[in-house]
């Protein structure tokens, strides 16, 4: 599964990980996480994730 990068705060989303913290279990790719999640860093969208 792909990583994501958050361009705001350089957070990586690693599928294999997930967010725990916000309700996303670890095997989650970046496309099934809901669209009101938000980084756990700074705050801000999917929109702003890129892919690496």
């Amino acid at each position: 599964m792909k990583k994501y990068r958050c361009e705001v705060c350089d957070w990586i989303y690693d599928p294999e990980v997930g967010d725990p913290d916000g309700g996303i279990a670890p095997g989650t790719a970046f496309e099934d996480i809901p669209d009101d999640w938000v980084c756990p860093i700074c705050g801000v969208g999917k929109d702003e994730f890129v892919e690496i």
